[in-house]
């Protein structure tokens, strides 16, 4: 502890000695009509020198006295060009002119916001959803699948569950976030299967070590989801069609009233398909063969209808605010059932449906009672309601027709209408206090409680019941940029609390309720430490380290009400998370841009939760594991020529072992080192797209692109139970999708066609689940600004 402070000490007395021989140049940039402008470049001529203004168009930069050529630019506006000479700190407002002649020729010097994040001490993917992603049909689920460390399985087609494992760790190990609040917010119905893609301007996907500030208690990883904050009036709306019986909407729109600065903000996105795709090799019974034979049959009980709607109303950019808004929304969803976790059990009346309202405010404000005190706060309450309707003593098979049982098709016992009631409150305050250009504080508290009352409309066995779960989360952390932002650190602790409240007693011998009941509260602590040093500009290293802590989800302990089994005795996880990463981006002639990732990485779990398929009931429960250990290595490329041609690759490796040496009657465990089951462990993919400028018409723009995908087979079930030739596997994939779009006035009008596994290859998933066909979807899109 001694040896740390001291070198925190040298650390502030050096960077206070190098901020003395600097100066500050800053000021605010505007529009014509006197609004802020957001990330506009500030850049100075000749250097790698430069910022970004903030949402208040503010910007700061340190240099050295002297004469400098400052160049602002942004796209849509004219780019402005001053001479100065810096002795002092010097304040220098702009004001920009706008312009439609397109700025291909100039220079940018400074770096997104997506590029330092990417470039900061954490290992983290940033996608930026421009305007190419937002024209297609693809969710936010195809998107994120294609980046380095993330694979995604899917159970079947549009709006079926899916599993998101980032650096090995996976289902709940990853948490989601939208604009820094839970996704669950937002009702257990919305996922980044159904989330608008319109609405979002960047993805930040953490892998394995989390920054305080998002006050979660994620072990695996996290996704962030940033929406766009224009501070201009449009309207965003598209329509897409595609195979299946497919059919996609979309508004997104912003409205400000001049005098008052009141801002409105309404997003709608619904999605409705049959899935009624067809199913290859599947066992249907033969008469003249007196056997089940393989044959293909379309899908018939699986059609999926979600809907989003959203209000927003608030003001920015006021003295007692920088941002407050208000939001309410509405969420539902229907689904119906085709299969359980494998699909040899075939549903035909069951049904899944949810509907959610949220109420939720939000509050930034710079200089909160001090100077250079930072506060954003956030309140959210969610009435969420799901129901499970399986009422049917029937037996389906995959020719659509059934026999009666005596037993229902997804638990196997009577008749259910299950309610599960879940109300979720979320409180999270971020205070950040920036000390000096080069050393900030963050403190974050998020408040997580969620309900659990359920109660069945048909089923007088079961036993209703109100189970609770609370959370705690306190994180506080301390950031360092030195060597003229050659390297940055960051160090960060974290408290959890955890509150279950169970009183669920049904089922004891499958959900252990018998021997867990009542209140309880255990505390836990996390820590960890980020470091990044620029070697030179194509060559950085950063590192990152953290003891972490993650507290099973309602979903884990209570199940689902339909395919998942409650398991109230599950403890939470515990990991050490290492991440190594070379990285850097090199331009080798003008126009030319290189970007390059290699990572390796290491997760060692202990009290790993998993997910147990019981094939012959279709079930499926989560349970601990002892001890995983996770350790892997990945990299990317991604090249691009002149903002025309982009070119990508990337390729994952991930070992993850069962580390549990001898079983609980003091025997040999047969699984011990085995690789953990149904989990990808080598995959990659490939992205290519090329855009012509101006065809057929002025200010259009015309892209090709197409990406591949492939993921190495893996087994379902553990390696050393049954014979090795005779184990179920998932196989190989390789999926190649193709698109083409169109955009012309500037990006107002645009047309995209696409299609999705055109060589219509056979594509298994999660837990042996067919996925869609070749498949093929159009969709148009307006955006008026």
């Amino acid at each position: 502890m001694r040896t740390f402070l001291l070198t925190t000490l040298l650390c502030i007395l050096q960077t206070t000695l190098m901020a003395q021989s600097k100066v500050q140049l800053s000021g605010r940039i505007t529009d014509s009509n006197g609004n802020p402008a957001a990330y506009v470049t500030v850049g100075v001529e000749s250097t790698t020198q430069g910022t970004y203004t903030n949402d208040n168009g503010f910007y700061t930069l340190q240099l050295a006295p002297g004469r400098y050529k400052i160049a602002v630019s942004s796209v849509g506006y004219k780019l402005q060009q001053i001479e100065i000479n810096l002795k002092a700190d010097r304040k220098q407002d702009f004001v920009l002119e706008e312009s439609s002649v397109n700025l291909d020729g100039v220079q940018v010097y400074g770096k997104s916001q997506a590029q330092q994040l990417r470039e900061g001490s954490f290992a983290v993917n940033v996608l930026q959803i421009g305007d190419i992603l937002q024209n297609t049909s693809a969710n936010l689920n195809n998107i994120i699948g294609r980046t380095t460390s993330v694979h995604i399985r899917e159970e079947g087609g549009i709006g079926s569950d899916f599993d998101l494992s980032i650096n090995g760790m996976s289902g709940n190990s990853v948490r989601y976030f939208l604009d820094g609040m839970p996704l669950d917010t937002k009702g257990s119905g919305v996922s980044l299967s159904n989330l608008p893609t319109n609405i979002i301007d960047q993805v930040e996907i953490y892998k394995g070590v989390i920054p305080a500030h998002l006050g979660t208690d994620a072990l695996g990883g996290a996704i962030n989801i940033i929406t766009k904050q224009d501070k201009k009036n449009y309207l965003d709306a598209s329509y897409s069609i595609g195979s299946f019986h497919t059919h996609k909407v979309s508004l997104n729109a912003q409205f400000i009233e001049s005098k008052t600065g009141l801002i409105i903000k309404p997003i709608l996105g619904i999605n409705y398909s049959k899935n009624d795709y067809t199913m290859k090799g599947v066992d249907v019974w033969s008469e003249s063969a007196d056997a089940y034979v393989p044959a293909n049959r379309k899908r018939f009980h699986d059609d999926y209808f979600s809907l989003l709607g959203q209000i927003e109303v608030g003001f920015a950019n006021k003295p007692w605010a920088d941002a407050f808004f208000v939001s309410g929304s509405y969420s539902k969803v229907n689904k119906e059932l085709q299969t359980g976790s494998v699909q040899s059990r075939v549903y035909g009346m069951a049904e899944r449906e949810s509907d959610a309202w949220n109420i939720s405010a939000r509050y930034k404000k710079n200089n909160f009672l001090l100077k250079d005190l930072l506060l954003h706060a956030s309140l959210s309450y969610t009435w969420d309601h799901s129901l499970t309707t399986d009422t049917a003593y029937r037996k389906y098979n995959w020719d659509g027709e059934y026999i009666t049982s005596n037993r229902n098709e997804i638990t196997g016992r009577g008749r259910s209408i299950r309610h599960y009631k879940r109300p979720l409150t979320v409180i999270n305050a971020n205070l950040d206090y920036k000390l000096n250009q080069h050393h900030s504080l963050n403190l974050n508290y998020q408040f997580n409680r969620t309900g659990n009352d359920r109660y069945d409309e048909v089923d007088d066995t079961f036993e209703s019941a109100n189970d609770i779960v609370t959370k705690h989360i306190l994180g506080l952390s301390y950031s360092q940029s030195l060597f003229n932002e050659k390297m940055e650190n960051i160090f960060f602790i974290k408290d959890y609390i955890n509150q279950p409240n169970i009183r669920q007693t049904d089922i004891p011998s499958v959900t252990g309720s018998r021997d867990v009941q009542g209140s309880t509260t255990k505390k836990y602590f996390g820590y960890g430490v980020g470091l990044r040093y620029t070697i030179m500009e194509p060559l950085s290293l950063k590192a990152s380290y953290e003891h972490s802590v993650r507290l099973p989800l309602a979903r884990e302990l209570l199940g689902n009400g339909s395919t998942i089994y409650a398991n109230v005795a599950l403890k939470p996880e515990n990991s050490n998370n290492v991440n190594i990463t070379l990285f850097g981006t090199w331009h080798p002639a003008s126009g030319h841009t290189l970007y390059y990732e290699a990572s390796g990485f290491i997760r060692n779990v202990d009290n790993y939760i998993k997910a147990r398929v019981s094939e012959t009931e279709g079930m499926m429960q989560y349970e601990n594991v002892p001890a995983v250990h996770i350790k892997g290595v990945e990299g990317e490329v991604r090249y691009d020529w002149q903002n025309r041609l982009q070119l990508s690759a990337n390729l994952s490796y991930q070992d993850a072992r069962d580390q549990e040496k001898y079983q609980d009657n003091g025997k040999p465990s047969p699984t011990y080192d085995n690789r953990v089951p149904n989990r990808p462990w080598l995959f990659g993919s490939a992205e290519a797209g090329y855009t012509l400028r101006n065809i057929v018409l002025p200010e259009s723009r015309l892209r090709l692109g197409c990406t591949y995908q492939w993921v190495y087979w893996y087994f379902l079930t553990w390696e050393a139970y049954g014979a090795r030739e005779n184990k179920a596997r998932i196989p190989s994939q390789h999926i190649c999708n193709a698109d083409i779009t169109y955009s012309w006035k500037n990006g107002r009008y645009n047309i995209a066609l696409e299609c999705n596994n055109f060589l219509d290859k056979l594509a298994y998933d999660n837990y042996k689940l067919q996925k869609p066909g070749r498949a093929f979807f159009a969709k148009f899109r307006l955006f008026i600004n």
